[in-house]
């Protein structure tokens, strides 16, 4: 089973490569505001319960964030040719959009499907630039593989000490985060709810795909550097004999001067 396949099951497909150019091209061009929101939502998340935002800016962060999935749901549904696939392989989408609309109304009862929607737009957009990352980190970019893997540590630390009340702190977060990610799993931090436990789980998975990437990375940039070293010593061989080969190609031309004197 493709990847694609497997992300049409579980409604995060995106844009499928055989749709046209224009539509994967805005699909591309929505990844970067993607992350950006994901960012933004675990920021505004912790400050909300930490007090630092009153609920009304949370409320109209969250409003914000589900106009752009509604935004990004209309037009490429609009781009792509098979609309009924795209909808049907990111039925994820509709779901936030239809969990989004107490949102709108600001239904306070509406609290726990309100956490829920949070995660699932993290998850949405996490699978979503799951492809880019993986096609950047399979590049041999040490750099860029290092800076997305703390990154995630870091969000992931700031958003479980927001999410899950057995973590009383945003260093607690960051080493849960840590130890979860490299797949150790000390124990002496977890998390206890449920939407801590769910995005542990998350956690783990992306733990598993980034240092299997960072390993294979790490091997792939001793190998290039070994290769580059024997490219620079073929490359010096060759230059030597094409310089052999012009010595004998004039030595033959000047015994044949000699000859036909």
């Amino acid at each position: 089973m493709s990847q694609y396949n497997i992300q049409s099951i579980i409604g995060l497909a995106g844009v499928s490569e055989d749709e046209c150019e224009k539509a994967r091209l805005v699909g591309r061009n929505f990844e970067v505001p993607m992350l950006l929101v994901a960012i933004w939502i675990v920021v505004v998340w912790y400050a909300e319960l930490e007090g630092v935002f009153p609920r009304s800016y949370a409320y109209f962060t969250d409003l914000a964030v589900w106009l752009f999935f509604i935004t990004e749901t209309v037009v490429l549904t609009y781009l792509v040719n098979d609309k009924l696939r795209y909808l049907r392989s990111n039925w994820i989408n509709l779901v936030i959009i239809f969990m989004g609309v107490p949102v709108i109304w600001g239904i306070s009862s509406y609290a726990g499907i309100l956490r829920s929607l949070r995660l699932l737009l993290l998850a949405a957009i996490l699978v979503n630039l799951s492809d880019t990352i993986r096609q950047v980190l399979s590049r041999n970019h040490l750099g860029i593989t290092l800076a997305i893997a703390l990154m995630i540590i870091m969000l992931s630390g700031i958003l479980i000490a927001g999410i899950d009340p057995n973590i009383n702190s945003v260093w607690e977060g960051l080493w849960w985060a840590w130890v979860t990610v490299t797949t150790v799993g000390y124990g002496d931090v977890v998390p206890v709810s449920v939407p801590g436990k769910l995005f542990g789980a998350i956690l783990i998975l992306f733990g598993l795909g980034i240092f299997s990437l960072l390993t294979a990375n790490f091997s792939a940039f001793f190998i290039s550097k070994e290769e580059q070293e024997a490219k620079e010593i073929e490359k010096e061989t060759l230059k030597k004999l094409n310089t052999i080969e012009q010595r004998i190609n004039d030595l033959e031309r000047s015994i044949n001067k000699f000859i036909n004197k």
